[in-house]
Order: structure tokens, then C-alpha cells, then sequence
């Protein structure tokens, strides 16, 4: 876990090694300084030699010159060193989560993932730079102090000894209790950001809904739990400092009361009593630091499992030794195929699939609600991995691609489609980052979406807020489809992409596919059968099966299922799912898939 953590150092080895290097340096300066003290006190000021008070007075400011400038070379390497720790760990953890595949990213939230980018790197952070300057620092002004203090008086030197051995053990014992408190407390971040991040996403729904009291209370209970934590283990670590100042001026009252005694008995200087007390403050302090440094790494273990369980996680898919880069056409076949999202579930989510569809045909996919129509068409670009059976594409295995080749000859369009902020070509651009302007005009036309952007004063240029919340639903789904025509794919899946879209208009994309990509495979879901019937062939799902494949006509004649809901939406009934045809009480109703824990919908965006 640690080995994991240390090798995003990389470029700042050097600055973590010269932190630590510049620390000892300061600590031997401070160390020097007291005895030069007792060298001024007892050989200058006693033996009126103003000569040896000028030159150890000026060794003195030499030691401290040197002291103050390695404490700064120290702070700016140890701050460079932590800060590019924490830069090089986020941009490992983005780019590893960059090659989840859809099972490893269901396995973490999104608002965990946001916490484990921000609040747990920068507790990293802090505790990396601690360690580097602080855990060099303390050790050895203890030790150096100790030296110095034994070297010069041994029997009084034995106070610090014992003051040190009971305050180390006191303190272990209140940064163990802590650290239990310290552990709760930063998953607790995950349920604030989430709480944060859905008020924030969702804020038309909130106030549509007029929720905000309800949005405030979750938000404070999140807020309210890691403020009792904290206040938990403060109230522990804050018996630090008292227990500290006791220990402290224990041992001052206690050294000066003996060496004044052995002042008086000529067997210790003035000078010597003074030293002692200057590290009797270096010994006690450095264990101070020693305690906070120790508090820190508590309070990071949580954040070390947290990060090192992303940086660790293996992508479920994987390029093959030697891929193939080229995929010859569009045809698509599923051999036997099963699919679950979790190995051990007891059902799979698809069952015994078989397919053969022909490169440039135009295929529907229709189905209630759970009949696993998007888990299907997500094996095609292998967003997930078949359980058993395989998937051909081009008349090869999918998992013997390159995935990212493959992906680029699929292009996927969702219902819950997302544009990111930026002008519309910025966002058509997503698409292919070399396209012209016309040729996103170009898609924009087939999409349908020329029309209404030609409307907008900036036209092509009109900036698009996060999440597109300044277009309507239909307008940005006729901006995705663009977007993914831009790739120029072999294979285009349509998932309920026309759903905000009016029939007319829905009417004039598929004419548009038709005559003008005539060879690119289109897979379309949809829950209106006008959507697919001049489609080349259904497909009808029911329960993560194929129930029926036809052209409209063939299923009409011989599929119960299709010409039940054909009739019912012809005859102003709803869509596929059960709910819209309640109101038929004489047709056949479809249920929805079974589905083990964990694999709802929102798995694969299933429809």
C-alpha cells in the first residue's frame, strides 16, 4: 500500500530527499547553539574575555545564519516535494480511473471518487510533507539534545530520560484512541459530497419539487456527522498540549532546582545549567512534533486504503498481446452469449443470446423496461465482457481488438446524453477533434440539429453550459447524435436517443441514416414502434432474451408480444412498458427482467 503510494513521487525524489537533508542541518545548527551559549557564559562573561565572547558570539551568528537558511531551504523543498506528491497521485488516479471498465466505476460512487481526488490527497499531502520535514526534524533534535545534555551533565540529563519515556507512552496512547475516530471520519466525506453533488446536478428538480428544507437537513445531518467525529478525536489529541506543558515545566522546576545545587557544589557552571535548560525545551518540543506527526499519519490511513484501493483496482478488460487495429465492416454476431454484471449472480442478465445481423443493416431493439436492451448493445463496443459465449464484430472476437480502435469504429449515443461546457462545436468535436466546421455542419444536418442552432444569435459558436441545462432534451440529443455521426463509425447504437424528439423530426433522422450512411450497422432502442418499424429487422426483448427477430410485417404475423403493443400504441395506448399498456386488460403484459442485488438498472443505464 505504501510501496503503491510512493512510487507517484517520481520527478521529486530528489526534493524529498534534500527536505529531510536540510532538517538534520538545522537541527545540528540548534544544537550547537546552546553550547556555544555555555562556552560564552562560562569561559567570556565569568572570565571577562571579551575576545571569546566576539568570536563565539560570531560562530554563534554564523550557526544561526546557516540554521535559519537550511529551515527555509527545508520548508521550500519539503512544500515542493508534498504538493508534487499530491499532483502526481491525482493525475495517476484520474488516468487509472480513464481505464475502468463499466463493472470496476459501479464499484465506486461518484461522490467517493471525488473525495478520494481532493480530500484524501491533500490529507496525503499534509502528512507527506510532515513526514519529510517534521519526522526528520524531531528525531534528531531529540537525539542531538540528548547527546549534548548526557555530554554535559549525565546525572541530571537522567530527568529528561524518564520525562521522555513517560510522556511517549502517554501520548501513544491518546493518538491510538484517536486514530479510531480519525478512520470514521473521512468516508463520511463521501455521504457530504454526494449531498452536495445531487443538490447541485438535480437543483431544477429540488426547487420544481420544493424540497430545499429536505435537500438543507440531508446536507447538515452529512455535515453534522463528521463534526461529531472530529470533535471525538480532538477532545483525545487536545490532552497533547497540557500533558505536554506539565512534562516541561516538571523538568525545568526539576533541573534547575538540582543544578542549582550543583552550581553551589562546583560541579556544574552556570553556563552548563543553562544549556541543559535550552534542550530540556529541544527534547520536549521535538516529541511534541513527534505526537502531531503521529496524529497526521492516523488521520491519513484512512485516505492511504481509500486511494491505494483505486490505484489498485485491475480493469476487468484488457488489451489482448496482439491486437488488431482494423475492423473490416459492421456486421455484428452474438454466439450463445450470457452477461451478468456480477459473476456470482445467481441469474444472468442476458440468457443464450444469439444474433447475425449484417454489416449497413438497420436494426430496432425494442422491450420492457429490465428486458436487458442496453446490456446488449453495450457488449458491441465491450464496455463490458460477455459471462459466456462471445461477440463478433467484423467477423472478429471483440476481445481480440484494441479497444480503443474498436470503440472508435462504435459510436454510442444514451438516452441521459451529457455535453460538457464549451461551444457546440467544442462539444461536436468530441466526436472527431480534426473534424471541419463542415463537416460538424454537415452532421448537424443529418441530425437534424442544423435547424434549430442556425436559430441561436452565436450560431455554432453558442456556449454550452455544464450538462447542456441551457438546451432542451430533444436539442441535445440531436446534438449527441451529431456528435457521434462526426465519428464516421461502422457501428452506430441509437439507445432511446429520440426520445425528447417529436415523431416528425424523429422521422426525418432515420431517413436522413438511411440515405445517407447507408453502410454503417445502426442498432436503434426504442420504446415506440414507429421509431423502428421501417427498420430492416426487430429484435424483441423480453427478460434478457430474444423473444422475437423479424422484419415489422413478419413480427406482426408471429409475434404475440410485438403485435400486442403495436396495437395498443396504434390505438393511443403507451409504450412498451407495462404501465402504458394497464389499460389493456385482454393483452399479454410484459415484466420486467429479474435482477439480482446490485444490478438495476442504473448499472448499464438500462432500459
Amino acid at each position: 500500500m505504501i510501496r503503491t503510494l510512493l512510487k507517484e513521487v517520481k520527478e521529486y525524489k530528489k526534493a524529498s530527499i534534500a527536505t529531510p537533508l536540510f532538517m538534520i542541518l538545522e537541527v545540528l545548527m540548534e544544537t550547537v547553539i546552546p553550547f556555544l551559549m555555555a562556552s560564552i557564559i562560562d569561559d567570556g562573561v565569568n572570565a571577562g574575555d571579551m575576545g571569546h565572547i566576539y568570536r563565539v558570539g560570531g560562530l554563534m551568528v554564523a550557526a544561526a545564519a546557516v540554521g535559519l537558511f537550511a529551515g527555509m531551504a527545508g520548508g521550500r523543498y519539503g512544500a515542493k516535494a508534498s504538493a508534487g506528491f499530491a499532483k502526481n497521485l491525482r493525475e495517476s488516479m484520474f488516468n487509472h480511473i480513464q481505464t475502468f471498465s463499466f463493472a470496476n466505476i459501479d464499484k465506486f460512487s461518484t461522490a467517493g471518487l471525488v473525495t478520494r481526488l481532493t480530500t484524501d490527497v491533500t490529507n496525503l499531502q499534509n502528512a507527506y510533507q510532515m513526514i519529510l520535514r517534521m519526522f526528520t526534524r524531531a528525531p534528531a533534535s531529540m537525539l542531538c539534545a540528548m547527546i549534548m545534555a548526557f555530554r554535559i551533565n549525565a546525572r541530571l540529563s537522567r530527568i529528561y530520560l524518564v520525562a521522555v519515556i513517560l510522556l511517549g507512552v502517554a501520548l501513544f496512547f491518546i493518538i491510538r484512541h484517536a486514530t479510531g475516530f480519525f478512520e470514521q471520519a473521512f468516508p463520511k466525506y463521501d455521504d457530504l459530497n454526494a449531498s452536495v453533488q445531487e443538490n447541485v446536478s438535480a437543483v431544477r428538480v429540488v426547487k420544481a419539487y420544493v424540497r430545499e428544507e429536505q435537500e438543507t437537513g440531508k446536507f447538515q445531518k452529512a455535515s453534522q456527522n463528521i463534526y461529531n467525529i472530529f470533535v471525538k478525536a480532538e477532545c483525545n489529541v487536545i490532552f497533547n498540549a497540557p500533558l505536554m506543558m506539565f512534562t516541561v515545566y516538571t523538568c525545568i522546576i526539576l533541573i534547575s532546582w538540582f543544578g542549582a545545587k550543583m552550581i553551589v557544589g562546583s560541579t556544574l557552571t552556570t553556563g552548563e545549567l543553562m544549556s541543559l535548560l535550552a534542550y530540556c525545551m529541544n527534547i520536549l518540543m521535538s516529541l511534541m512534533m513527534l505526537s502531531m506527526v503521529f496524529v497526521m499519519i492516523s488521520m491519513s490511513m484512512a485516505s492511504i486504503r481509500r486511494i491505494s484501493e483505486v490505484l489498485n483496482e485491475k480493469s476487468d478488460l484488457e488489451n489482448p498481446p496482439r491486437p488488431v487495429y482494423e475492423v473490416k465492416d459492421g456486421s455484428i454476431t452474438f454466439r450463445s452469449v450470457d452477461f451478468a454484471y456480477k459473476k456470482d449472480s445467481a441469474e444472468p442478465v442476458l440468457k443464450d443470446v444469439n444474433l447475425d445481423i449484417r454489416s449497413g443493416e438497420t436494426v430496432g431493439i425494442i422491450g420492457g423496461t429490465g428486458s436487458a436492451k442496453t446490456s446488449l448493445v453495450n457488449l458491441v463496443s465491450r464496455l463490458y465482457d460477455v459471462t459466456g459465449g462471445e461477440v463478433l464484430v467484423g467477423g472478429r472476437n471483440v476481445k481480440e481488438y484494441d479497444m480503443e480502435a474498436l470503440r472508435n469504429q462504435v459510436s454510442v449515443v444514451l438516452q441521459n446524453n451529457v455535453l460538457f461546457s464549451g461551444s457546440i462545436l467544442e462539444n461536436l468535436r468530441w466526436g472527431n477533434a480534426e473534424a471541419t466546421d463542415e463537416e460538424c455542419m454537415e452532421a448537424c444536418r443529418l441530425a437534424c440539429a442544423d435547424e434549430f442552432i442556425q436559430r441561436f444569435p452565436d450560431k455554432y459558436q453558442t456556449h454550452i453550459e455544464q450538462g447542456g441545462n441551457n438546451v432542451s432534451g430533444g436539442q441535445k440529443q440531436r446534438l449527441c447524435i451529431a456528435r457521434a455521426l462526426l465519428k464516421k463509425p461502422k457501428i452506430l447504437i441509437l439507445d432511446d436517443s429520440t426520445s425528447a424528439v417529436d415523431t416528425a423530426t424523429d422521422g426525418k433522422i432515420r431517413r436522413a441514416f438511411r440515405e445517407e450512411i447507408p453502410d454503417t450497422t445502426k442498432l436503434i432502442i426504442a420504446q415506440r414502434i414507429s421509431s423502428v418499424q421501417d427498420a430492416d429487422r426487430i429484435i424483441v426483448m423480453e427478460e434478457g432474451r430474444i423473444d422475437g427477430f423479424g422484419t415489422h410485417e413478419e413480427l406482426l404475423a408471429g409475434n404475440e408480444i410485438y403485435r400486442e403493443v403495436y396495437e395498443s400504441q396504434t390505438q393511443g395506448g403507451g409504450d412498451f412498458d407495462e404501465k402504458g399498456r394497464a389499460d389493456l386488460p385482454e393483452t399479454r403484459q410484459v415484466a420486467p427482467a429479474k435482477k439480482e442485488s446490485g444490478e438495476s438498472a442504473g448499472k448499464g443505464g438500462e432500459s
